[in-house]
């Protein structure tokens, strides 16, 4: 059986004839002619790849019969063939879905050659876009997009199983590092919108006077250097999902435009007066606190109530206890794998030492460590000493955990104390205080020196 399905719907014999030879010179076509319209209707159940359509038959006209094959399968691309040129009908037709019109005469067979082979390329992209978008799902598998046996991980799992089940808005919070994005990627990639496309916005990094346009799009002539139309974010994410990061980043002004289309469902560009429909799912995060923004008066009380949808807190790596363990298997094995590496483990050590550590930068911070840990290793093993941590902030190392105040007190003394070689008196002045309070505490033990 042929692969490419092709029905020429047209009651001349003689041209039917002439279309049904020359298409039959590609071996990969498969030819099936009707003459009559309601005879190609009682067939689309055989799933044709493309249908040449005659405007004038003798059942039904070129509309009727357009508009029940769209009602079918608007994926089946339908090529308008006319003994009259009227342009009128033929922007009619191509507006109702028709992929081209082509007026009968002697280069009508050539131009139908040329027609099938455009409109197979671009059906070779679209199934190479979806078969893309089937490898990112799998990606984003929730199993593999999210790594962990801890209880705290059980229930955002739980929470991702039924963000998929609707099309409700989900607000996922939690600290820098978290993997915020990658939540939102699997649910799109789990919904029924898959298929379409997840755009992700960071609204921090879109300067202030840019964001609308950004979001909205913008008409040329809109501002000094818009010299063309530019279809913005919302619109690209149309049938799919919009990602807004750092949602408490965002402008009260600009808050207000959002919460419109939020509400009406419809946009319009900048600069512009036609309106444009929108069906887009609305997946926001952020690491504030949205609640205490609205009572600050940073952000709007009824934006709030518009996006919070779902609520997911991920939680710092720091409270996923032996998550830590299984996430730094999986980017060890991620790392070796992409760079062609021979196999290594973790020596025991080295995993006390990512225990204890707190993590202030969460999963990002765990994935660059054991990167860099791999390529600071012997190449079989990866020992203690092999890690280095860079916390951006010394406060978050010392805060992320729950202490005493002379808990707090020994570890920041430990800390200058490293950082000044172990030079107790240097160590003293930096912190203002008296050098045998630091012999007392590494006489006490309290302190490795």
């Amino acid at each position: 059986m042929n692969e490419y399905k092709i029905f020429i719907v047209e009651d001349d014999p003689w041209y039917g004839e002439i279309l049904t030879y020359h298409l039959s010179l590609n071996p990969e076509f498969e030819i099936s002619r009707f003459t009559k319209a309601k005879d190609c209707l009682s067939n689309l159940a055989r799933k044709p790849s493309l249908i040449t359509l005659d405007y004038s038959l003798p059942d039904l006209s070129g509309k009727e019969v357009l508009k029940k094959i769209l009602e079918f399968d608007a994926s089946i691309p339908v090529i308008i063939i006319s003994g009259q040129e009227d342009i009128a009908t033929a922007v009619e037709l191509l507006k109702m879905g028709a992929t081209d019109y082509l007026i009968k005469n002697d280069n009508t067979k050539d131009l139908l050659w040329n027609a099938i082979n455009r409109i197979r390329e671009n059906q070779s992209l679209k199934k190479e876009v979806e078969q893309l978008r089937e490898e990112l799902g799998l990606k984003y598998e929730f199993s593999n997009a999210i790594t962990g046996n801890s209880p705290a991980i059980k229930k955002i799992l739980t929470l991702l199983e039924k963000a998929v089940r609707t099309n409700i808005n989900v607000s996922i919070t939690g600290e820098t590092g978290t993997g915020k994005e990658v939540v939102a990627k699997a649910i799109h990639y789990h919904s029924d919108r898959r298929k379409k496309p997840f755009v992700a916005i960071n609204m921090a990094a879109i300067p202030k006077e840019l964001i609308e346009s950004e979001l909205f799009g913008h008409e040329k002539g809109a501002f000094t250097g818009s010299v063309g139309r530019k279809i913005g974010k919302f619109e690209e994410a149309n049938k799919g999902t919009v990602f807004l990061d750092e949602i408490a980043e965002m402008d009260l002004n600009l808050q207000s435009k959002l919460l419109r289309v939020l509400q009406e469902r419809e946009l319009v560009r900048v600069g512009g007066n036609e309106t444009v429909k929108l069906d887009v799912r609305v997946i926001i995060a952020t690491h504030k606190n949205l609640a205490e923004e609205v009572k600050k008066g940073h952000f709007r009380e009824d934006l709030y109530y518009r996006i919070i949808g779902l609520p997911i807190e991920l939680p710092p790596l720091r409270e996923r206890g032996s998550d830590i363990l299984v996430l730094a298997k999986h980017f060890l094995e991620e790392f070796v794998k992409t760079n062609r590496m021979a196999s290594l483990c973790i020596t025991q050590g080295a995993k006390d030492r990512l225990m204890k550590y707190p993590f202030p930068g969460n999963v990002r911070e765990l994935k660059a460590a054991i990167e860099l840990a791999v390529v600071m290793s012997n190449g079989k093993e990866i020992f203690a000493d092999d890690f280095s941590f860079h916390a951006v902030s010394t406060n978050s190392m010392f805060m992320t955990e729950e202490k005493t105040l002379k808990q707090y007190n020994i570890d920041i003394i430990a800390h200058v104390l490293k950082r000044c070689d172990n030079n107790v008196v240097k160590a003293a002045e930096k912190l203002d205080i008296g050098k045998s309070t630091i012999y007392k505490m590494i006489q006490d033990k309290e302190i490795n020196n």
